[in-house]
Parts: structure tokens; C-alpha cells; sequence
């Protein structure tokens, strides 16, 4: 290949130039200090048989750019050592594709390999003609010279959001405002023929960093390697272990000294610290240097957060409201008082003696806390709040779109689906290679998987696929059965375990609390064990499923993972609610899980306390620990860990970096990231547990607010501190994280419906009051809810042995509603058995359908896009024509010649060019306003 018609010249700076950090500038430019860093791509050589003493490796660098001249290294400066196969392969391959950079236009800068083994950043600057053909082929907006004011409406509401302000500026961040309230700029996307229509005062700045790192990230995904089996992507090259990383820099250092302000360190003061909790999110600062998906994030988070606290409120208020009315409980006292002395039947076989019901009074007055009337309104008003919480973030993402220009995005997500996922690649050629000869390998090299000439048409069918679709199916039912297994298993230890306890006298009367609080504790590690497994299992099935983009692999990775996290989370929870108590049979024909072991009933009120508890265990111990151990000391292990590494390994250490490390070394050493799948899950894991049994904990949104004021801070600080900076991504929306949220919602209905209607006493408290009851009280409940059984027709061996009781018993109860032993139909369910039965079942129906109209109902009162942000996109689309025809016109007379000015002649068809040329702008804008107004209206 001749050197002259590259348009590469590797340029090595002498030794003796000062290259070391005190002569930078900046550490996010070249050496020059001019052309800034807008992406760094890193790898990891090795050599065999390098000299030792080969010169400083902090003074040496490569400079590859286009069209630079520069000194050819000196001889005896650097002696290559003999490289393995493989390496020598993949330098040649990241040759080629840097190579290929450079002829989209991109400058590089790469240090030199002088060292045995080391790491080498190529940085990556984008000058202002490939970022203007970027810009342009992307058709990002940017903002033109026009502004144009935001009305807020009436002269009321414009007083009203000026008191708020007022109110409210102590909770605002210190931060300039990136979209102002009063003002907006007209945004258009970008044209090397209009140019006169942007305000480009300096092109180094004209686009910002997180926008120039996007445009390099696109040129990269899409830059072929032919060397690489023709790999497509710098994706492609990372999975193939040829780079070893690829990340924009962060804004320079958060924790700087002196005055000296970034974004990156502006965020960590005003937003990114746990003593800031009490401040509002910068959301368009954070839109801004993270981009708009990462943005959409917090601001839902956010307004989760906020939206719980009436929830909140409301929680405690119906907590207090128990705690008042226990005095007046009629049923808790009747099973308090002494006097009434229902004799209760063994709660096991032998070891177990008959007991007084009165010696459950504390579980019956702790029940009324969370099973009275409240807490039917409470359900009731949790539903219309999802309701109002999905339909309210409906209308921020519609504002955060018209502030944030997010309109016609289609086009972006369309484009960013024919990246295919490297994955995908490999399989596809592997395919191809076993179905072809040699001409057709041939051909495979010679045309790139996934090129503008090929059919875009999905290249494995579902004969390829079925395997991992087969292997995806066994393996959800088998992770599906072990947790429904290790939930069984945690039954039986329970039953097990009560059993044992029951036979020593010293423990027998503490059983039920002691097995309850052990068997939740387990249930909660098995939770947070499996909860790692199953992201593992999710994300291991998704890859052999090989989905092509990566929108698909993460839309299928979160339905699985849910799924399985969802299982996994709320089975025990399902068992206490809808199952313990309802298959135990009754004295004399016990169901039992072993030979002699007995399943287990509920507590003498009811099975509601014992959901409380689990319910409050598990949301408290998920929250406390993936917190404080998995979010914050493993990241903090994982960055120990690689820097041990780093140290121990030889030819890492750099005295002269060590002392003044560059910004692309800080950024290497932290996290890479991963996406924000493990952060939406957490919230909706414990969205579903401030909606789903919220009828038995009204505390739960108590618990989630105060887990969320903390969850904000420390995303927020992982994000600022600990992660490598993200890609700018665009997106419109939270994508199938709405969906699974609306299911959630409407999944919570039934839920509540079926926790008052089957695990509380509501409807059998109502149905005593309303039909049984003399005087329209519930004085005479605890005696109605309890059935007789003669003693004497216990099975032989299952009689207490010894029996410790005061008086000889004929009779013994047990909660349920049978015939007396002296009716004809002894034991057999008792009419008021079938008249609960069926109130349980009218209220499921009538609470079902009454809540699902009311969020209807709020749903169509609620529209989805604001009144004012729709009135401005009409005005913007008005506007924008106007200002572009403005701008036509006064081009068109900057470029005539005064002189060729007549009453006829040119001046005429000069004006008859102009006259044509405006419908052609209106209607170019009109086409484009047009989908803008069909992206708003979906």
C-alpha cells in the first residue's frame, strides 16, 4: 500500500517535547489543546520480547490525524516485539476500522505502544464538517434564531405558578435554566443549505458535548471492519474482544478544587448528594449531559416519588384511624373478654392442648390496625391514584417532549433498528456458512450483513430460533416450579418447625410468633438470592434467543426478567393471602401434608396480620439491602477489584499519569454501564407492592416514599460518580415500562378485591351485622364465626395427651362455618357459609367493575396532552413557517444584484423565484409539521 495516497501519517512526538500533564491545557483535548475529545475507544495490547528500558511511556504518542505531517520516530526509540497470532490479527483489525474512521472524516489520537503490555486510549474528535453532515443525516433539531414566548394561560394561573415559584424557590436547584419557562428557541433540523437560519455564533460549541459524542457513536455503530469477518460497529469489535471499551468523557472531575464549574460537577453539588434530597431534580440539566432517556428516567422517578406522598398521607391517616376506633372494636373485645371463654380445639395432634380464645387477644387487636373499614376506602383510593399517577406522567412526557423537541422521532427509532446486534451477526454468517460454498463465502465477504443493498428481511427463521425458544419455555416453567417449590418448602418448615416447638413447654407459647418471623426471614434471603440468579437466567435466555436489534433483546430480557422477579417477589405473599387456612380441613378430618403433620391455619383473627407482616418484611428488607449492599458496596468492591488489578499487573503502572491521570484514564476505571433495566425494575417491583396488597399495609407508600427521597440521591450519585458517562439516547417515551405499569394498575384492582373479600373479616363482619345480628350490631360475631366439635370423635392418637386444661371439655370450636355435631348434617357447611360465599363474591364483582369505571372515568377527564403544550405546538408550527419564509426572503434579496434591477427582465423572474420557492417552504414545513402533529396525537 503506498504511504502517499493514505490519508493517515502516524506522527510520534520526540521524547523531549514536554507532553507530560502540567503543559496541558485541558484533559479533554489532544495534545494540541485546540481539537477537543468527543470519544475514546480503549484496548489492551500485549507483546512478547520488548526491551525493558524502550523509554518513557508518558512522553510517547501517536498522533493519527488526517492530513498531518509531522517527525518520523527516531530510530532506537521504540523496538516492536514479536506478536502472538491473535494479537498481531486484531492490531491489524483495529487498524483497518480506525482507518476507516478517519475516512468518514473523524481525527484520531492514540498513544504508543512502548510498554510490554498496557492499555492504549485512540481519542476521537469530530470536526465541524463530519458533524454537520452527521447532523444533518441524523436531522437533529437544533435551535434557530427565533424565539417566541410561552404563554401560561390566564391572567389566574399566571398568578398562581408566580406565587408557587415564589414558594417553592428554596426546593429549586441552583442551576441555569436550559429551558426557560417564559422563553423557547424554534427548533429545526439541521441543513448545510440553511445555515443563515441557526444562530452559530461559534462552531466549536454549536453542538454540546453530549450531542457531538452521540454524532461519533453513530458514525462508529455504523464504520465496517472487513478484517473482522465484515463486522459492522464498534459493538461488533468490543464483543470480539478487538477494543476493550468505547465511552464518551465525562465533563472533566466532579470533586475539583477551585471555581472552576462543569456540568458533570454542578450536577454532583445540586443534585447528585444526599444533602440535597429535599431539592427538585434539574431535569433538563440532566436531560442534557446524560441525554434524553436517561432524563425521562428521573423524571418519572420523580414524579413517583411525589405522587406518594398524598398516598402517603392518606396511608397514615387510615393507620390512625385504626389505632383510634381499637377500643370500639365489639369483635376484638368479645375475644378479649375473659368471661366468654370459648374453649378452642388443638392446634396439632397430641402435644398440643385445648386453649382459650381469649389467649389471642393481642393478634385480634394488632388485625383491627389493618382489617376495618378504612381500608376499603384506602384500596379504593390507591386504584384512582395509579390511575392518576400513569395519566399525569402521560402528560409530563407529552411537556418534556415539547420542551425537549422530541417530536418525529419516529425516524431516529426506525434508523436505530437496522443496527444489528453483533450476536445476530455471527449467527447469520455462521448460517450462511454452512449452507454455502466457497463463491458464497467469497460473496459474503465481499457484501456487509446488513448494507443499504440488502434485504432488510430477518435472516433467521423461526426453525433457527426454535431451540432457544424451546430452552426459553422449559426454562421459565423450571424456574416458574422452584420458586413455587422453595415457597412449598418454606410450608412445610413451617409446619415442621411449629410442631417441634409445640412438643417443649418452654416454647410453646411463643410458636406461632417465633415460626412466622423465622419463615419470613428465609423467604426474604431466598428472595434477594433468586433475584440475582434470575436477572442472570433472563439475560442468558434472551442472548440464545438471539433477538436482532438491541430494542428487542431489551424489550424480551425485561418481560422475562419481570416475570420471573414478579414470581419470585410475591408468591410467598399470594400463599398467606389466598391460601394458608383454606385447605385445612376441620378437627376429626385434618388435611395433612406428611403423616402427622397438619397444614397450617391462620391466626384466631383472621390471616390478614400475618400478610401485613410478610408484606412489610420483604418490601423493607428488598429495599434496605439491595440498597445498601448490592447498589452501593458492590460497585464500590467491583472499582477495588479492577484497581488491585491494574496495579498488580506489570507494565500498568505510570508514574507520570499516576500523578496527573488524563480524563480518559479516570473514566476507564469506572463502571461500565448497563442500562437503566435494574432501576426501573426496583421501582415497579415496589410499585406492585404499594398497590398490589395495599388493603393489608397501608404503610407501604410510607415506606417506598422514604426508600425513594434515598433511591433518587443515590441513583443520582451513581450516575454523576461511579459510571462511565452514557451514549446520549433519544427516545420519546419509558417504552414497555408504561405497559407493565398499566398492568400492574389494573392487576391491583382484582387483587384488593379478593384480599377484602377472602383475607379480611369485611364481608363476614357485614353479613353478621346486616343478617344475622339481633340489634343490627356486631356483638355475637366472634360466637357466629365459630363452629362446635364433639372431642369425643377425634381420631385415636391425635387426643392431647396430658392435658393441662381447667375443665373436662365436651366441646371444642373451630373457626368455620359448619353444622353443630347434633345437627342432622353434622360438620357440613351451614348456610351462613354459603351466604359469606356469596357476598365475597357479589363485593369482588361490584368493587371490581365500580373502581375500573372510576379510572375510566379519570382516565377521559385527564386528557393525555396538556391544553397549553398542544396550543403550542400549533403556534410553533405557525410560527416556524413564518420565520423560515422571513429568512428565504431576505436571502433571496441579500443575493440579488441591485445593479440587474429593472422593471423587468431579471428582477421579474428574480421575484418569480422567490414567489415559487415560498409555497415549496410551506410545504416542506407544513409535511414536516404534519407528523410532528401525528407524533403528539398518538
Amino acid at each position: 500500500m503506498d504511504p502517499e495516497n493514505l490519508p493517515v501519517i502516524n506522527n510520534y512526538l520526540d521524547t523531549n517535547e514536554p507532553a507530560s500533564s502540567e503543559a496541558r491545557v485541558s484533559r479533554m483535548h489532544f495534545h494540541d489543546n485546540r481539537r477537543k475529545v468527543d470519544y475514546v475507544l480503549a484496548y489492551h495490547y500485549r507483546k512478547r520480547g520488548a526491551h525493558p528500558g524502550q523509554g518513557s511511556p508518558g512522553h510517547s504518542l501517536a498522533i493519527i490525524s488526517n492530513g498531518e505531517t509531522g517527525k518520523e520516530p527516531r530510530a532506537g526509540d521504540i523496538e516492536l516485539g514479536p506478536l502472538d497470532a491473535l494479537e498481531e490479527e486484531r492490531k491489524e483489525q483495529r487498524e483497518e476500522f480506525e482507518h476507516n474512521l478517519m475516512a468518514a472524516g473523524l481525527e484520531l489520537e492514540k498513544d504508543l505502544e512502548s510498554k510490554s503490555q498496557g492499555s492504549v486510549f485512540v481519542r476521537i474528535h469530530a470536526p465541524w464538517q463530519v458533524l454537520a453532515r452527521e447532523a444533518e443525516f441524523l436531522k437533529i433539531k437544533v435551535p434557530t434564531k427565533k424565539m417566541y414566548e410561552i404563554k401560561a394561560g390566564g391572567s389566574i394561573a399566571k398568578t398562581f405558578n408566580a406565587i408557587l415559584q415564589k414558594l417553592s424557590s428554596p426546593l429549586q436547584p441552583r442551576v441555569p435554566e436550559h429551558s426557560n419557562n417564559h422563553m423557547k428557541n424554534l427548533s429545526y433540523p439541521f441543513s448545510r443549505e440553511k445555515m443563515y437560519l441557526y444562530n452559530i455564533q461559534e462552531k466549536d460549541t454549536f453542538f454540546d458535548n453530549a450531542t457531538r459524542s452521540r454524532i461519533v457513536h453513530e458514525i462508529l455503530k455504523r464504520t465496517t471492519c472487513s478484517r473482522a469477518n465484515n463486522t459492522m460497529g464498534i459493538n461488533s469489535l468490543i464483543a470480539n474482544n478487538i477494543y476493550e471499551a468505547a465511552y464518551p468523557l465525562h465533563d472533566g472531575e466532579y470533586d475539583s478544587p477551585g471555581d472552576d464549574m462543569n456540568d458533570r460537577k454542578l450536577l454532583y453539588q445540586e443534585w447528585a448528594r444526599y444533602g440535597v434530597f429535599y431539592k427538585f431534580q434539574p431535569i433538563d440539566l440532566i436531560r442534557k449531559y446524560f441525554g434524553e432517556k436517561i432524563g425521562l428516567y428521573f423524571a418519572w422517578l420523580g414524579l413517583y416519588t411525589s405522587f406518594l406522598i398524598p398516598s402517603s398521607v392518606i396511608g397514615v391517616i387510615v393507620f390512625l384511624y385504626g389505632c383510634a376506633t381499637i377500643e370500639e372494636d365489639i369483635p376484638s373485645k368479645e375475644m378479649c373478654d375473659q368471661q366468654n371463654a370459648f374453649t378452642m380445639c388443638p392446634l396439632c395432634d397430641k402435644s398440643c392442648d385445648y386453649w382459650n380464645l381469649s389467649s389471642a387477644c393481642g393478634t385480634a387487636r394488632a388485625s383491627h390496625l389493618f382489617d376495618n373499614p378504612a381500608t376499603v376506602f384506602f384500596s379504593i383510593f390507591m386504584a384512582l391514584w395509579a390511575t392518576m399517577f400513569l395519566e399525569n406522567w402521560k402528560r409530563l412526557q407529552m411537556r418534556l417532549g415539547y420542551f425537549w423537541d422530541l417530536t418525529g422521532i419516529e425516524e431516529e427509532e426506525e434508523r436505530a433498528q437496522e443496527h444489528s446486534r453483533p450476536e445476530y451477526e455471527t449467527k447469520v454468517r455462521e448460517k450462511m456458512l454452512k449452507e454455502s460454498d466457497k463463491s458464497v463465502v467469497q460473496k459474503l465477504d465481499a457484501n456487509t450483513i446488513g448494507s443499504e443493498d440488502e434485504d432488510d428481511e430477518d435472516k433467521l427463521t423461526w426453525k433457527d430460533r426454535f431451540p432457544g425458544y424451546l430452552m426459553n419455555f422449559a426454562s421459565i416453567l423450571f424456574m416458574i416450579a422452584l420458586t413455587f417449590s422453595i415457597v412449598f418448602g418454606v410450608i412445610v418448615y413451617r409446619i415442621t418447625t411449629a410442631a417441634a416447638l409445640s412438643l417443649n413447654k418452654a416454647t410453646r407459647s411463643n410458636v406461632r410468633v417465633t415460626v412466622t418471623a423465622t419463615a419470613v426471614i428465609i423467604n426474604l434471603v431466598v428472595i434477594l438470592i433468586l433475584d440475582e440468579i434470575y436477572g442472570a437466567v433472563a439475560k442468558w435466555l434472551t442472548k440464545i434467543e438471539v433477538p436482532k436489534t438491541e430494542q428487542t433483546f431489551e424489550e424480551r430480557l425485561i418481560l422475562k426478567a419481570f416475570l420471573l422477579k414478579f414470581v419470585n417477589a410475591y408468591s410467598p405473599i399470594f400463599y398467606v393471602a389466598f391460601f394458608k387456612g383454606r385447605f385445612v380441613g376441620r378437627p376429626g378430618s385434618y388435611v395433612y401434608v406428611f403423616d402427622g403433620y397438619r397444614m397450617e391455619e391462620c391466626a384466631p383473627g383472621g390471616c390478614l396480620m400475618e400478610l401485613c407482616i410478610q408484606l412489610s418484611i420483604i418490601m423493607l428488607g428488598k429495599q434496605l439491602i439491595q440498597n445498601n449492599i448490592f447498589e452501593i458496596g458492590v460497585p464500590k468492591l467491583k472499582k477495588l477489584f479492577r484497581k488491585l488489578k491494574d496495579e498488580t499487573e506489570p507494565g500498568e503502572t505510570d508514574s507520570a499519569h499516576s500523578k496527573h491521570p488524563e480524563q480518559w484514564d479516570l473514566d476507564y476505571s469506572l463502571e461500565p454501564y448497563t442500562g437503566l433495566t435494574p432501576e426501573y425494575m426496583e421501582m415497579i417491583i415496589q410499585f406492585g407492592f404499594v398497590t398490589l396488597f395495599v388493603a393489608s399495609f397501608p404503610l407501604a407508600p410510607v415506606f417506598a416514599l422514604l426508600n425513594n427521597v434515598i433511591e433518587v440521591r443515590l441513583d443520582a450519585k451513581k450516575f454523576v460518580t461511579e459510571l462511565r458517562r452514557p451514549d446520549a439516547v433519544r427516545t420519546k417515551d419509558i417504552g414497555i415500562w408504561f405497559d407493565i405499569l398499566s398492568g400492574i394498575g389494573k392487576f391491583s384492582v382484582i387483587i384488593n378485591a379478593f384480599v377484602i373479600a377472602v383475607t379480611s373479616d369485611f364481608i363476614p363482619r357485614l353479613v353478621y351485622q346486616y343478617s344475622y345480628s339481633h340489634n343490627g350490631t356486631l356483638h355475637g360475631f366472634v360466637n357466629h364465626t365459630l363452629s362446635f366439635f364433639n372431642v369425643s370423635q377425634l381420631k385415636e392418637g391425635t387426643q392431647p395427651e396430658n392435658s393441662q386444661f381447667d375443665q373436662e371439655v365436651q366441646f371444642c370450636r373451630f373457626k368455620d362455618y359448619r353444622e353443630p355435631p347434633w345437627a342432622p348434617n353434622a360438620y357440613e357447611f351451614s348456610r351462613q357459609y354459603w351466604s359469606v360465599l356469596s357476598a365475597r363474591l357479589a363485593f369482588v364483582i361490584i368493587f371490581q367493575n365500580l373502581v375500573m369505571f372510576l379510572s375510566v372515568l379519570v382516565d377521559w377527564m385527564i386528557p393525555d396532552i396538556p391544553t397549553d403544550i398542544s396550543d403550542q405546538i400549533k403556534k410553533e408550527k405557525s410560527l416556524l413557517v413564518e420565520f423560515f419564509l422571513k429568512e428565504e426572503h431576505g436571502k433571496l434579496k441579500v443575493t440579488d444584484d441591485p445593479a440587474q434591477w429593472s422593471p423587468g427582465g431579471v428582477n421579474q423572474s428574480r421575484r418569480s423565484q422567490a414567489a415559487s420557492s415560498a409555497p415549496s417552504g410551506r410545504s416542506h414545513l407544513s409535511s414536516r409539521a404534519s407528523s410532528g402533529s401525528q407524533h403528539t396525537n398518538v
